[in-house]
C-alpha cells in the first residue's frame, strides 16, 4: 500500500527518517540526472532544428524556471496533502514530459512538453522532498540534508555519461524515450519511501506572514538569483564548449566530475553544518562557485584544467545546494518548510530562466572568455550578498 500512516517509528532522527532521505536520495537522482543531461542532447537537437545557442540554451532555461517557480506550489501541496501524493503527480508528468519530447517536430514544441512537463515533475520531487528531509531530523538534518541532495550528483555522474551512450546508439529521440521508462521506475520506487514529517499534522502559518519584514529572505533571495544565472552555463554549454573549442576529451566526463565532486562538498559541507555556522559555510560555497569561473576563463582548452575547474564547481555547488536548505530551517523553521524553500527558489528559476540564454547569446557574440568573466562577476556579486545575512532569526525580524 502506497498511503501514508504513520505509527511508532515515526519519530525525529529514526531509521524511518533515513528512509525518507533515502526516498529523496533516489528521486533528485532520478530527475536531475535527466534535467543535467540535457547538455549531451544540446548539439543533436540544435543541429536537427537548426538554432543557435541562445534558442536551444532556451529549452534548459524554460525547465529550469518551470521547476523552481512551481516549487513554490508543490512545496505548501506537500505540507497539506504529504510528499507522496505530490511526487505520484511528479512521476506522471515527467514520464509523459520526456516522451512526448521524444516526438516534438520543432524546438518551440519542446519548450512546451520539456519545460511543462519535465519541469513540472522536478518541481513536485526537488522542494517537497527536501523540505520532508528537513521535517524528519533535528540532530543529524545538515548530514541527512546532504545526503538526501547528494542524489543530484550522484545522478549527474551516472545519467550524462548513460544519455551520451544511448544518443550514440539510439539517437537523441529514443534516448528520452528509455529515460522516461526509467524515470518511471525509480521515482515509483522512490514514492515508497515517501512518508509525511511527524510535525506534517500543524498547519503552517501562511508564507507572506512567515516571510514580511524578515531580510534575510531576501538575502538569501537575491543571492540565490545571481548564482544560479551563473551556475547553469556549465551545464548547458559545457559539451558544446568542449566541440567548439577542440578540447581533446569528453564533455560528459567533465559533467560526471562535477556530480561526484558535488557529492562530495554536500556530503562534507551537511557534516561541518553540525560543526560551523550555516551561514559561514554557505558563503564560502558560493566564493568557491565564482572562482572557479575564473579557473575556467584561465585554463582554456586544456582538459587537465577543465577538470580543476569541474571538481571546484562540483564542491561549491554540493556544497550551496545541500546548506541552503539547513540556512532556510535554521532562520525559518521547519513547520512550513516546503513553502519557504519553494518560494526561495523561485529565485533559481529567474536566474536559470535568464542567465543560460544571456550568457549563449555573449557566447554567439563575444565568445566563451568574455562569457567565462562576466559568469564570475555575477557569481561574485551573489556572494558577497550574504555577508548582510543575519546570524539569528530573531536578528533578522529587528
Amino acid at each position: 500500500m502506497l498511503g501514508e500512516q504513520e505509527n511508532g517509528e515515526s519519530t525525529i532522527d529514526s531509521l524511518r527518517a533515513w528512509g525518507v532521505a533515502a526516498g529523496a536520495f533516489l528521486s533528485l537522482f532520478t530527475v536531475f540526472g535527466v534535467v543535467y543531461s540535457f547538455g549531451e542532447f544540446f548539439g543533436p537537437m540544435a543541429d536537427e532544428f537548426g538554432t543557435n545557442r541562445s534558442k536551444t540554451a532556451m529549452f534548459f532555461s524554460i525547465t529550469t524556471f518551470t521547476y523552481f517557480v512551481l516549487g513554490l506550489a508543490t512545496g505548501r501541496l506537500a505540507d497539506r496533502v504529504g510528499q507522496r501524493k505530490v511526487l505520484l503527480m511528479g512521476s506522471g508528468a515527467m514520464v509523459v514530459g520526456l516522451f512526448l519530447t521524444s516526438k516534438v517536430s520543432s524546438l518551440e514544441m519542446g519548450y512546451v512538453t520539456y519545460g511543462a512537463g519535465v519541469g513540472f515533475g522536478v518541481a513536485c520531487c526537488f522542494v517537497p522532498m527536501v523540505a520532508g528531509v528537513g521535517g524528519w531530523f533535528e540532530r543529524q538534518r545538515t548530514l541527512a540534508l546532504g545526503v538526501a541532495v547528494s542524489g543530484i550528483g550522484v545522478g549527474t555522474l551516472a545519467v550524462v555519461p548513460f544519455s551520451e551512450w544511448l544518443i550514440g546508439e539510439y539517437g537523441w529521440r529514443t534516448a528520452y524515450q528509455i529515460l522516461a521508462a526509467l524515470s518511471a521506475a525509480l521515482l515509483l520506487l522512490s514514492a515508497v519511501l515517501a512518508h509525511r514529517p511527524p510535525t506534517s499534522g500543524v498547519a503552517p502559518e501562511p508564507l507572506s506572514k512567515t516571510v514580511r519584514g524578515r531580510s534575510d529572505f531576501w538575502i538569501l533571495y537575491g543571492s540565490s538569483f545571481l548564482l544560479s544565472g551563473s551556475l547553469f552555463m556549465a551545464f548547458v554549454f559545457m559539451a558544446d564548449f568542449v566541440s567548439s573549442e577542440s578540447v581533446d576529451g569528453s564533455a560528459a566526463v567533465l559533467l560526471g566530475i562535477i556530480g561526484i565532486s558535488s557529492v562530495v562538498g554536500r556530503l562534507l559541507l551537511g557534516i561541518l553544518g553540525a560543526r560551523m555556522p550555516v551561514q559561514r559555510l554557505l558563503l564560502l560555497s558560493s566564493v568557491g562557485l565564482s572562482a572557479s569561473f575564473g579557473v575556467w576563463a584561465t585554463v582554456g582548452s586544456s582538459y587537465l584544467g577543465l577538470i580543476l575547474f569541474s571538481i571546484l564547481l562540483g564542491i561549491s555547488y554540493g556544497g550551496i545546494i545541500a546548506i541552503s536548505p539547513a540556512v532556510v530551517a535554521h532562520l525559518f523553521g521547519t513547520l512550513g518548510m516546503g513553502g519557504v524553500l519553494g518560494a526561495l527558489y523561485t529565485a533559481n528559476g529567474l536566474g536559470g530562466l535568464i542567465g543560460p540564454p544571456a550568457l549563449g547569446a555573449l557566447i554567439d557574440s563575444s565568445g566563451y572568455l568574455f562569457a567565462q568573466i562576466i559568469a564570475g562577476a555575477t557569481a561574485a556579486i551573489g556572494a558577497l550578498i550574504l555577508l548582510f545575512l543575519p546570524k539569528s532569526a530573531q536578528s533578522a525580524r529587528s
